[in-house]
């Protein structure tokens, strides 16, 4: 068989921004490295991955299977088997140098594709989890002969006896080089940014502003806000903002992240995996509402552990209300020796290189498997 510089290497992953952004930052690293990346997602990543950095993008068959009626599992269960079937072509082609599972089902149909039908090339396989709580497809699978690279020491539902290494949630470049720069000065102007995705703004569209009308009008007027906020929550919470004289900068999405960041002195956000990640290569600290129903709940995990880390605040946006976020940052807002104090506990938590270290073990992984 071909050598590990000439085979490619497969990154399997969920069409969602949680799975989907370290995916793209280890392709940009095995990129840089000279490594050939073929991409296995699904249909929802069509847009979302015009740019990432592999040579093939592969669309996945198949559906999640948790959560569903009968007669939706046996449908979801022909389309695995046919994406099954999609890998194992791919994979007689290409004869992959290694697999790398992000999560989601797009995951599932090349793994076990190697196991099933290519024994004998014996792929090493590497599962990377993002949050606080291995997910349902990296469970699955798992129980193989997979290694687990895992975001947090403390993720838990882990297989007993899983060959696991901690190596951090990988982020984009321009992020993770903020790490070495120094928190910015909170004696002054005050760059607040809220963010959430789509899943994530509606709620923050009628609390935020809520709570901001109640802040006192000293502290409001040093504010400096960014928000991501619906389309069509637009044009009431410009208002909202407009009547209380804030400076505001209002988008449905926020291009410029890592610029964003290394402003911010406090980030209002849910707690996915990504955001989880940013936060902390960034030294930024947050006041984190967990999406409610969340998979396994693994948001609220990903918040505890940078609140018990003392970077962040995490609250429950069942008994959240605009008195207690406003209470919260005017707290946090009005200190700035605790919001650096937070800053310093998030950046401990921080894995900038962790795209170098996720590439490192795959690669050690390819080593070992050439006869």
């Amino acid at each position: 068989m071909r050598g590990p510089a000439v085979r490619p290497i497969i990154i399997a992953a969920g069409g969602t921004g949680g799975h989907l952004s370290p995916a793209e930052a280890l392709a940009a690293e095995f990129a840089a490295r000279g490594q050939r990346v073929i991409l296995m997602t699904d249909a929802r990543s069509i847009a979302a991955t015009e740019h990432f950095p592999c040579e093939r993008r592969v669309v996945i068959s198949g559906a999640g299977l948790a959560g569903r009626s009968p007669w939706r599992v046996l449908k979801g269960a022909a389309a695995m088997a046919a994406g099954i079937a999609q890998a194992r072509r791919v994979m007689r082609e290409v004869q992959p140098a290694a697999i790398v599972g992000f999560g989601g089902y797009p995951s599932v149909p090349p793994i076990f594709a190697a196991r099933m039908f290519f024994p004998a090339w014996h792929v090493p396989v590497l599962l990377h989890e993002q949050n606080a709580v291995l997910g349902r497809a990296n469970r699955l699978l798992a129980r193989g002969h997979a290694s687990l690279a895992l975001s947090f020491q403390a993720t838990s539902r882990l297989p007993v006896n899983a060959h696991v290494m901690v190596t951090g949630n990988p982020v984009r470049g321009a992020i993770a080089a903020l790490h070495a720069q120094p928190y910015p000065d909170a004696t002054g102007r005050l760059k607040l940014l809220v963010t959430g995705g789509s899943l994530g703004a509606r709620i923050f569209s009628t609390l935020v502003p809520a709570a901001l009308a109640l802040l006192p009008e000293a502290l409001l007027a040093r504010i400096d806000l960014t928000q991501q906020v619906r389309r069509e929550d637009l044009e009431a919470v410009r208002a909202t903002y407009e009547a209380l004289g804030l400076s505001a900068e209002l988008s449905p999405f926020l291009g410029d992240m890592p610029e964003r960041l290394a402003a911010a002195h406090l980030v209002i956000a849910r707690a996915g995996a990504s955001t989880c990640a940013e936060l902390a290569a960034a030294g930024r600290p947050g006041v984190l509402v967990p999406l409610p129903g969340s998979i396994d709940d693994h948001q609220a995990a990903n918040a505890a552990i940078l609140a018990s880390a003392g970077g962040a605040i995490a609250c429950n946006q069942s008994t959240l209300t605009a008195e207690a976020l406003a209470e919260t940052l005017t707290r946090l807002l009005d200190d700035p020796a605790r919001l650096a104090a937070m800053a310093a506990a998030c950046a401990s938590l921080g894995r900038p290189e962790a795209a170098a270290s996720l590439a490192d073990a795959v690669l050690a992984s390819m080593r070992a498997e050439v006869p």
